[in-house]
């Protein structure tokens, strides 16, 4: 029987440049931040830059969007790394350093044990939600989908 494990991506486009003063607070959180995940029970993996922290060296739109997609055990390792860690402090500021997201930002899927989901991936998830709303491929928190029970 197939093992799945829950992906998700997020995105969020600064309103200054990463490099502004004024982002300082969430640039100088990333290390922090990707370590929290690193040591969360649950994690499995997530996409990383060759040279820095994140994933800063992706831009999926071109644009500034930053981007983070990981992997995790399931559903609620997610959660509590999102809502129960350090993490948390940070996502309570995001209005400091993001402005509120036109389009989905998050999306969460199911992927076969042992899948790395790409960037292209992981935008096409965002786009399906912008489109349909939840389902079957993609989701949120706010409406989980189980896994394939194949």
């Amino acid at each position: 029987m197939m093992k799945y494990h829950l992906a998700q991506i997020n995105i969020a486009k600064p309103m200054f440049p990463v490099e502004d003063e004024r982002m300082a607070g969430f640039a100088n959180a990333i290390e922090a931040v990707n370590a929290f995940a690193e040591a969360s029970p649950g994690f499995v993996w997530r996409l990383k830059d060759e040279d820095g922290p994140g994933a800063m060296g992706y831009d999926p739109y071109g644009d500034g969007t930053l981007i983070n997609i990981s992997v995790w055990e399931d559903v609620e390792s997610l959660k509590s790394f999102v809502y129960r860690t350090g993490h948390a402090t940070f996502l309570r500021r995001k209005a400091e350093w993001f402005p509120k997201p036109q389009k989905a930002h998050m999306a969460l899927w199911w992927v076969v044990e042992g899948q790395k989901p790409s960037v292209d991936e992981g935008v096409s998830k965002l786009e399906l939600i912008d489109r349909n709303g939840p389902g079957l491929e993609a989701f949120s928190f706010a409406r989980v989908f189980p896994a394939p029970s194949v």
